[in-house]
């Protein structure tokens, strides 16, 4: 019933999670699960013959549904509930789109008797996949200009058009009213044949996709409340199996959570929902918090006000100074003194004296690394970089939030791909001396000594290298022959001075010749399966038997888990598709040409940089030490931290109107308040002063002692909170800053650190 469920909303860290937690614990207990019915006091042996006998089936089968807004919160929720429940009741724990992805593939037989499918397991492809193979199925529109439009290059103009089917699926709109949502929003009316041709070329994809048996994202969510949502079969499943319905972030929620939602209240599911009027991290990215919102109509409210913290001290006298541009005041408005400026004229400079001024206070003890956090709207590689280095001199870890870092960027990989290069044929054009040398120098490297912490929370790992750059540079100029077909390395005694390299470099690279010769003579004879097996059996050679850090893992296990994946949608493509190899020649030549085919395809999309070293987990396992969190704007609201001491990094930035992530093209139009309706100019300016508003809001409420510390105080007895704005006149283009934080600058100058 609607006045059972609970709608529970406050403003950042005011306790609606663990208000939510405590629903949980209490309302748990009235379910009736097989778990709960079979619980028994200790030391009740004549009453087991007297319980009630339940189907093994029903066990383990979770009568209550958990919705998280992202992984990292899900597992931090789970971990919560397990402690405060002893993981006493079943539950199903996921995201918004990760209930629909499983449900699609559990329930595909239904898919594909709707809509007259091939029988085939459904796989769903990464969104670098997917962009790849969307050019490929669009090439012929798009050599004919049909995708053009004027400063957009046209691997973005594919992006845009894949994350309008995802940004309609997540509205519940069909794709087939894009076109006119697109012409209305921007009131182009010269533009309805190019969105017409968007709207043709979604239709295709869709259509080849589904044929194929793959899915994206986009397509999940169009099957999920297109055709699995509606299907009567289906709902009396959802009926039968979530009695009680838990959803934490709400605002962060696509639109068509409020459809499965209102649909589980309206069959007797009790919901507790928690809700941040000051939220709405993802707007922009899918969200709808607006009409997520409705659904408190159908609940009970109840609303937490959250304690004294520096978002209710002096949160609206700083969002007034920053918002209201015209305000005659605002030159004169005096910062308090725990907002602190740290101001330098280049950037290169401003880097330098942040990470300076922070090793100097925790070396002084004056805070501890968990205590501090580096926010930026937008954090640039040779920033990370620099501020990691600066801090890990002088000893003090950092903990930067998916710097999503690139593939291709670890030395490692790029010597397995060169690897691949040398053992199968037909590769000499993606393998150069420079890389051969390269990958002399990584394979031969080695652990010595015992592995010792590290500050970094990775081991202190001693190396060396039995080829360093000078002989591996000299190895690669005289022993390695470069060909198109068979490129190869040669005997040691190819270089006529081969007993100047040494003893130990002599060995190592006669091993590595010896290795790589007898992994060709392998695929020569059909030995090899695919290139996954020949990377797996590298890494067992080379890597395993020294000592690794977890970003080098991490980077491995990346590595591996996008060959499997490219490997499984090129072995689907290769049934039936029109990116196969042709057929024309003998089998033998055919599987040859294939692999070598799909192993060149793989390196250069790997070359492109467009994969992350991010695998699953998305965390550290065991111990984790002291460190600093480094972070853009959206990455640390959404990790839902606080620390006593926040650096807000290059605060006379414009990216700050953005909250440091691009908003989808098209996002706005999408919005269930916005559809059928112009986006103008004004409504532009008045979204990002609302972002900006609760950008402030949030960043103020989450100055505070860390997670893990049970009172307001900091590890070291102090409950002393700081702001330290950090600001250079001069950005990395050499251009005056101009961005909406400048008021701040001017009215923190008495508080220059």
């Amino acid at each position: 019933m609607p006045d059972r469920s609970l709608w529970i909303t406050g403003p950042t860290l005011s306790g609606k999670t663990s208000r939510l937690i405590e629903q949980f614990c209490i309302r748990g207990q009235n379910l009736k699960s097989p778990l709960n019915e079979i619980v028994r006091p200790e030391n009740s042996e004549n009453i087991l013959d007297d319980r009630p006998k339940i189907p093994d089936f029903l066990h383990t089968s979770p009568k209550i549904l958990i919705l998280a807004a992202n992984a990292n919160n899900r597992l931090d929720l789970m971990d919560r509930i397990s402690e405060a429940t002893s993981e006493q009741y079943p539950y199903h724990s996921t995201t918004p789109l990760g209930f629909f992805e499983d449900e699609v593939n559990l329930f595909w037989p239904l898919l594909i008797e709707s809509l007259d499918l091939k029988a085939q397991f459904p796989l769903r492809l990464r969104p670098e996949t997917e962009q790849e193979l969307a050019g490929k199925v669009w090439r012929p529109h798009i050599e004919k200009g049909l995708l053009q439009q004027p400063g957009v290059t046209r691997e973005r103009m594919i992006r845009r058009i894949l994350d309008l089917f995802q940004l309609a699926a997540f509205s519940c709109t069909p794709i087939e009213e894009t076109a006119m949502i697109l012409q209305q929003g921007f009131e182009q009316v010269d533009s309805g044949e190019f969105y017409e041709n968007i709207v043709e070329l979604l239709q295709q994809w869709r259509h080849w996709c589904l044929q194929k048996g793959l899915l994206t994202y986009g397509i999940i969510t169009e099957l999920y409340w297109r055709y699995l949502l509606p299907n009567p079969n289906y709902q009396q499943y959802l009926i039968d199996r979530y009695p009680f319905l838990l959803a934490d972030d709400v605002d962060e929620y696509p639109a068509i959570a409020s459809d499965l939602c209102n649909f589980l209240l309206d069959n007797g599911t009790l919901g507790v929902f928690t809700y941040n009027p000051d939220g709405g991290i993802r707007l922009g990215l899918g969200a709808d918090p607006e009409y997520l919102a409705e659904l408190q109509k159908r609940c009970q409210i109840e609303v937490l006000d959250t304690e004294q913290n520096l978002a209710t001290e002096i949160g609206e006298p700083i969002v007034e100074l920053v918002l209201d541009t015209y305000s005659l005041n605002s030159s004169i408005f005096q910062l308090p003194a725990f907002l602190q400026l740290i101001q330098t004229r280049s950037r290169a400079a401003l880097l330098r004296k942040t990470a300076e001024a922070i090793a100097k206070d925790i070396k002084l003890g004056i805070v501890e690394p968990q205590e501090v956090a580096i926010i930026a709207p937008g954090l640039d590689a040779i920033a990370r970089y620099s501020l990691i280095s600066i801090l890990n001199y002088h000893g003090i870890a950092v903990d930067s939030l998916k710097d999503q870092r690139p593939l291709i960027s670890y030395p490692t990989i790029r010597a397995l791909l060169s690897l691949l290069t040398l053992v199968y044929p037909g590769l000499g054009r993606l393998v150069d001396r420079d890389a051969v040398a390269e990958m002399l120098v990584v394979l031969s490297q080695r652990s010595i000594g015992k592995a010792e912490k590290q500050t970094d929370g990775q081991e202190n790992l001693q190396r060396t290298n039995d080829i360093d750059p000078v002989r591996a540079g000299l190895l690669a100029d005289h022993c390695f022959y470069p060909d198109i077909t068979h490129p190869h390395l040669l005997p040691i005694q190819a270089f006529s001075r081969w007993d100047r390299v040494g003893y130990q470099a002599t060995r190592v690279y006669n091993q590595i010749l010896e290795w790589i010769e007898e992994q060709r003579s392998q695929q020569e004879q059909r030995q090899l399966p695919n290139p996954i097996f020949l990377l797996d059996r590298a890494i067992q050679k080379f890597f395993m038997s020294s000592y690794l850090s977890f970003t080098e893992l991490a980077a491995l296990r990346e590595l591996m888990e996008t060959a499997t994946h490219y490997w499984e949608v090129e072995r689907r493509l290769q049934k039936s598709s029109q990116f196969s190899v042709t057929t024309s020649t003998p089998n033998d030549s055919l599987e040859e040409d294939l692999s070598s085919s799909t192993v060149e395809k793989f390196i250069q999309f790997l070359r492109k940089g467009v994969v992350s070293a991010n695998p699953f987990p998305v965390r550290t396992i065991g111990y984790s030490p002291p460190a600093i969190t480094l972070a853009t704007v959206f990455q640390y609201r959404a990790s839902r931290r606080c620390h006593r001491w926040q650096f807000w990094l290059d605060i006379g930035s414009p990216l700050w109107l953005s909250g440091g992530t691009a908003t989808l093209y098209g996002a706005p139009l999408f919005l269930q308040s916005q559809l059928g309706n112009s986006w103008t100019i004004e409504d532009t300016q008045k979204s990002d002063r609302e972002r900006l508003r609760k950008i402030l809001l949030d960043l103020l409420s989450r100055v505070g002692s860390p997670v893990g510390y049970g009172n307001n105080s900091s590890a070291n007895g102090s409950n002393e909170h700081r702001i330290f704005l950090c600001h250079s006149d001069l950005a990395v283009n050499g251009q005056e800053q101009t961005g909406p934080l400048l008021p701040l600058v001017y009215s923190s100058i008495s508080n220059t650190a």
